[in-house]
């Protein structure tokens, strides 16, 4: 895999995974999440509760959802969802695998943090999928299966927030190399 994320390793390609990523992001906080809050009365779908859900929600949003807004759920939403977490997942992998060779440390250790962002894109599809399971199930919500995909939910949203705050701290070192290396090169 490591030869894969550098043999890909160049702006352009970094650059469309990620304006692509933004655009089915977008799409979903945009029209479909908006859309499927909006049929469930405002309340917040599962994929947008970083820290996890119960029966009760699940329940109770489900049943808020009615069978327009489920199926918009199911046929709206998730969709794209199934698409941004491989896009995601490989542009921010990108990213940080660029970010790590500008400071020089590609070829170190600090490679393994690449591997963030798809660890949040595979706890994504798993939030997905159980997600599905329990829309495609409803009226019969499985505590276990509620229990599962809030993990999942939880799991994603802590890897996201990981690999995020590296990013950003690693943008931060990146800055201060440069500020550094010009004021070298000024004096």
């Amino acid at each position: 895999m490591k030869d894969l994320i550098k043999r890909n390793l160049n702006g352009k390609k970094v650059l469309i995974y990620f304006g692509l990523t933004g655009l089915v992001y977008g799409s979903m906080l945009g029209i479909t999440g908006p859309k499927v809050m909006m049929l469930a009365g405002g309340m917040r779908i599962l994929d947008l509760m970083p820290t996890g859900y119960d029966a009760y929600y699940v329940k109770t949003l489900f049943g808020a959802l009615g069978e327009e807004g489920r199926h918009a759920y199911l046929f709206n939403q998730l969709p794209l969802d199934l698409i941004f977490p491989f896009l995601s997942g490989i542009s921010f992998c990108l990213i940080i695998a660029w970010l790590l060779g500008q400071i020089k440390k590609l070829e170190t250790n600090w490679f393994y943090l690449c591997y963030l962002p798809v660890i949040a894109g595979l706890f994504d599809y798993f939030e997905n999928f159980s997600i599905i399971t329990l829309l495609m199930n409803y009226p019969d919500i499985s505590e276990n299966m509620v229990k599962l995909s809030s993990v999942f939910s939880i799991l994603k949203s802590s890897f996201t927030t990981v690999y995020m705050i590296i990013m950003i701290i690693l943008l931060v070192v990146f800055g201060v190399n440069k500020i550094f290396l010009k004021r070298e090169k000024i004096s």
